[in-house]
């Protein structure tokens, strides 16, 4: 069980601090809850004590799960970028996929679907789906970086995008979220 001042990674949301534990009545019984204040966003939730492992937080992750992102991200993507069904209803399918996969609170896997965008971007312009979701997913493994590195978020941000500084996308690939043209 977490306590106060812990630090928490809620699934798909982010790093949270355990603020405080409070007792709510809650239909004529007393529920204990967990008051989570997100790091790096302005949003605060109560999680009922009882549900903390079903829902999937945890603790942040330790150094040496992060060096294995940094290594996941410098390889190539599992499935061949050739294979990939860019369709509509193929990005569906991996979108469910990816969803699956970032709810699951992993980051090791988060990282896998960051590295997979990335490279798609490579072969094509991103969709707004896939944009969001890359945003996503950087954001996730960004926050967790910050707090285990102890580093501001620019120099976490640099190393995450460092492996794919090779590919002449990449000022592309982030600078169409803001509405700028691409760079090329």
């Amino acid at each position: 069980m977490f306590k106060l001042n812990d630090k928490v990674v809620y699934p798909g949301h982010g790093v949270a601090v355990v603020e405080e534990i409070v007792e709510k009545q809650v239909a004529g019984k007393a529920i204990s809850f967990m008051k989570l204040v997100f790091l790096f966003k302005d949003m605060t939730i109560l999680v009922p004590t009882y549900n903390v492992e079903a829902i999937g937080i945890r603790k942040p992750s330790d150094q040496d799960v992060i060096d294995l992102v940094i290594d996941e991200l410098r390889r190539k993507p599992e499935r061949r970028l050739e294979s990939i069904d860019f369709t509509p209803s193929g990005w569906n399918r991996r979108n469910k996929d990816y969803q699956a996969r970032i709810q699951s609170g992993k980051l090791l896997d988060i990282a896998k679907i960051y590295r997979d965008l990335m490279y798609v971007a490579q072969q094509k312009d991103l969709s707004f789906g896939e944009r969001t979701l890359l945003q996503i997913t950087e954001e996730l493994i960004a926050q967790e970086m910050q707090v285990i590195k102890n580093l501001n978020r620019e120099l976490v941000i640099q190393e995450l995008r460092t492996p794919f500084k090779q590919f002449m996308f990449h000022d592309r690939t982030f600078n169409q979220e803001k509405g700028q043209s691409p760079q090329v």
